[in-house]
């Protein structure tokens, strides 16, 4: 098996070397120390306490460790806003975003769509996650039958390495197909894992998702909404549902949100929708230090032109319509003499005394559009006229009335795209799971080929594990 050194985070769980169980509560608590600065919650750690039981002790470091989970979706993988994250690679995949980047390097491979087995950015992508995984599920297995903490903090635990190990998998079935369902910590079970089908991986979303749900309270708002509770496990579990076309599911998960009205109230002011005290965000990750802003408003933003490393694209520029608010107010513009170039400007700051935003997961305005959709395939077309057009309304664009359901369904899809770009590659996951990518790709990007529909299993994974075997189609 291959060892990866500490300076290397991308440690894949099916890669990590027979640690025994004080070995690995040593390397979380190495984790710990690493983001030290992070005051998600204020933890001392005794010195020269560093053993296999102290993670355990009391609430305060058990709690410490499950935000350092968090802290590795923010910084490093899937959730962040780095260029490693979905909203930009998924971004410069579909038809958000240009590249303007070094050729050759991993994010141009993804842009022209030339992806190699061998990409860095898609090994990233897959280590990273199955070892945010491997630490989720680290913590269930070392809070079992604990008696050191209370029942509160189990409760807590359980439900939120829960909700994070369904996260995980399900951004891993979307990119990669038929993925591992990982859920322990196992050296020996997990070096011969196998794929799942997407349908057996959604399956155990869902078991894992409904599972959190027991075990969670709604105190996520009392808390900044910066750490997953039951309204957050209700979220990612209603947008499951809308991907398995679940549709009643998918309505009734989302309606227990949007309905939950003493957490949750809309905002009609769009340049407030991205602030952290905004009662639209369901989860949203705080930035690293207080005075940081988004890791979203330092690679999204530029000053100087050409852009260093992308902008936005014609194709989501000419997506808006006429007179829609969200193209002034979350968009703006960098022109020298010759040209304008465009970047996403729903995170605004880069620099403050103080942090005005952090870096929203689920917003409230995703669950009237997964609620929409639903309903319109439910038949129900009153009522998803009345979800999409609230959010038209804000945009101060005019009401859909009068139309079809094949219409209704495409003007919410639409609405999703102009709505939700940049966020978490959720445009390129609604082109794929409605079978546009093909129709729409395939006449902008030159290097298109069916096989893009799934991202390659890294090479390195299929030499360790024949297990993984085949390669996705077409690599």
């Amino acid at each position: 098996m291959k060892n990866k050194t500490s300076n290397n985070k991308s440690i894949i769980i099916m890669n990590l070397m027979n640690r025994n169980w004080g070995q690995l509560i040593v390397f979380i608590l190495l984790v710990l120390f690493m983001i030290s600065c992070d005051h998600f919650l204020e933890v001392d750690y005794p010195e020269n306490q560093i053993s296999g039981e102290v993670v355990f002790q009391d609430d305060a470091t058990v709690l410490a460790a499950l935000t350092a989970i968090y802290a590795h979706l923010r910084d490093n993988v899937l959730l962040t806003g780095n260029s490693n994250g979905l909203n930009v690679i998924m971004g410069l995949y579909s038809d958000e975003l240009e590249y303007y980047g070094t050729p050759g390097q991993p994010l141009d491979a993804f842009y022209n769509h030339v992806l190699l087995q061998s990409n860095t950015s898609v090994e990233q992508l897959w280590n990273q996650s199955y070892y945010t995984i491997y630490m989720a599920n680290s913590l269930l297995e070392g809070i079992t039958e604990n008696s050191h903490l209370s029942s509160e903090t189990i409760q807590e635990i359980k439900g939120e390495a829960l909700f994070i190990r369904a996260l995980t998998h399900f951004y891993l079935v979307n990119l990669f197909g038929d993925v591992p369902y990982v859920i322990q910590t196992d050296y020996t079970l997990n070096s011969r894992v196998k794929r799942l089908t997407e349908n057996e991986v959604y399956k155990a979303v869902v078991a894992d998702l409904k599972a959190a749900q027991s075990f969670l309270s709604t105190s996520g708002a009392s808390k900044g909404r910066i750490r997953p509770d039951k309204c957050t496990a209700t979220a990612l579990l209603s947008k499951v549902y809308l991907y398995m076309e679940d549709w009643q599911n998918a309505e009734s998960e989302s309606t227990s949100i949007i309905e939950n009205t003493s957490l949750f109230s809309w905002e009609t002011d769009l340049s407030k929708v991205f602030l952290k005290e905004s009662t639209t965000s369901i989860w949203q990750l705080k930035p690293k230090l207080d005075g940081y802003n988004t890791l979203e408003a330092s690679i999204f933003n530029f000053v100087s032109v050409p852009p260093p490393l992308m902008a936005l694209n014609e194709h989501i520029l000419n997506a808006f319509e006429e007179g829609d608010m969200r193209k002034t107010s979350w968009i703006s513009s960098v022109a020298n003499n010759a040209d304008v170039w465009y970047h996403a400007n729903k995170y605004k700051n880069t620099s403050t005394t103080s942090t005005t935003e952090y870096s929203v997961i689920f917003r409230l305005a995703e669950l009237y559009l997964i609620r929409a959709e639903a309903r319109a395939h439910l038949e129900n077309l009153n009522g998803a006229l009345n979800d999409v057009n609230k959010i038209r309304q804000r945009a101060s664009i005019e009401d859909l009335i009068n139309i079809s359901k094949e219409e209704l369904i495409n003007a919410i899809l639409q609405e999703r795209r102009v709505e939700l770009f940049t966020e978490s590659g959720n445009r390129w996951f609604d082109l794929k799971r409605t079978g546009k990518a093909e129709s729409i790709l395939s006449l902008i990007k030159p290097n298109w080929e069916s096989k893009d529909l799934l991202l390659p299993i890294p090479e390195n994974e299929l030499l360790v594990n024949p297990n993984l075997s085949p390669q996705n189609a077409g690599y």
